[in-house]
């Protein structure tokens, strides 16, 4: 007979023995990517699209195709995670300012770092990397087809400079470690790199050790929007079987979006649709993006987020039309979470805070925001504030 609950277990736990036997390959002295290229300067890796790539050795001078990139930068390099950066795309800026803020402070000379566009979008500054030296450029594996189409790849190799790609966003369960030992590897912090897979893996296990035993009948269903609030005037975009949807699978919930969209990519639903299948939970996810979109409502999260802001947001959002009518709403069965964790290695801390959200028993003695704390004092270099998670009040 086709059984369901161990099925889902067998699902939680498969990812973490190929996270483990990754580990045990690198700390055997095993090169993941294949042998080191011959001579000390080099090593070749193997990226997150499956490429082999020949990278130098200790990379002084990186790219970033992404600014938040940087919050896998800042746990291997926590003196200064700015140091090797030399351009990026300044999406951290803009989708991101309390975080952006919070490090320029410490770090002021990120001020000076080049800002090179949309790598995507045929406006990257091929010219500016050539004339800045750079060693490597980092990309994100969402945008892998669009670099080969634009030509990016092919334009940097015939430079000379490698391309990496890297993902804590398409499937962070399976490529978050991958993708920082990555980078551990060719910037020389193998150490720091191992260090936080471990606490990682810690933290995961947690959560998957006791969720692979809870029984389908017992997972609650829950409706995960998207930026809610972003554009004030539509609801509601969800997540499928991805990110912060697998996010509720991984914490013991049954996630609506995953039923409702045959791409794992989610999409835009009609309320009345939610409002018919009435799930128990309503979570959302915010952030301060007063600077991309200033017409924003949506609940800002971050490290500058204030208790009052926080909940006057979350209860402004449960009263729109259609949502107000869910059983979730009136039972104040809603949480709100900060949207940049689908696209940071930091996301465990968001399944913690849903699991313990979803299964309050079970998760009794996990204290989210300790983990959190934990984070920073350990492996980041700037202090936790802010609020990064809530329920309605």
């Amino acid at each position: 007979m086709f059984d369901v609950t161990r099925t889902m277990r067998d699902r939680m736990i498969l990812p973490a023995l190929q996270v483990f036997f990754l580990l045990f390959v690198i700390l055997a002295g095993i090169t993941v990517g294949g042998p080191a290229r011959a001579g000390a300067d080099t090593v070749e890796v193997t990226d997150l699209a499956g490429r082999t790539v020949q990278v130098k050795r200790g990379v002084g001078r990186m790219v970033l195709g992404e600014g938040r990139q940087l919050y896998g930068l800042a746990v291997l390099d926590k003196d200064d995670p700015f140091r090797r950066v030399v351009a990026w795309r300044d999406d951290l800026k803009v989708n991101d300012p309390d975080a952006w803020r919070k490090y320029k402070a410490k770090f002021p000379k990120a001020e000076t770092i080049v800002d090179l566009g949309n790598p995507y979008a045929g406006d990257f500054n091929l010219e500016a990397i050539i004339a800045l030296d750079a060693d490597v450029v980092v990309l994100d594996l969402g945008n892998f087809f669009r670099a080969k189409e634009t030509g990016l790849i092919a334009k940097l190799e015939k430079a000379g400079i490698p391309t990496v790609f890297i993902d804590w966003r398409e499937d962070p369960s399976q490529n978050t470690l991958p993708s920082l030992l990555l980078l551990g590897r060719i910037m020389d912090r193998e150490r720091e790199a191992l260090a936080f897979a471990d606490f990682y893996l810690r933290q995961t296990r947690l959560v998957y050790a006791r969720v692979g035993n809870v029984k389908e009948k017992d997972r609650p269903l829950v409706f995960m929007e998207r930026a809610a609030g972003f554009n004030p005037n539509a609801c509601c975009a969800t997540w499928g079987a991805t990110n912060f949807g697998k996010f509720v699978e991984e914490a013991g919930g049954r996630n609506w979006g995953s039923r409702m969209f045959s791409s794992t990519a989610g999409g835009d639903v009609a309320v009345e649709k939610i409002v018919a299948d009435d799930p128990r939970f309503y979570i959302l996810t915010g952030a301060n993006w007063a600077e991309a979109n200033p017409a924003s409502t949506a609940v800002p999260f971050g490290y500058e987020a204030t208790p009052e802001r926080v909940q006057a947001r979350l209860k402004g959002l449960s009263e729109r039309t259609g949502v107000a009518l869910l059983t979730a709403t009136k039972e104040k069965r809603v949480m709100g979470l900060y949207h940049q964790f689908y696209n940071s290695p930091y996301a465990f801390v968001a399944v913690q805070a849903i699991a313990k959200a979803l299964h309050p028993a079970l998760f009794s003695d996990i204290d989210p925001q300790a983990t959190w704390k934990e984070l920073h004092e350990r492996f980041l270099p700037v202090a936790p504030s802010g609020i990064f998670w809530a329920t309605l009040q």
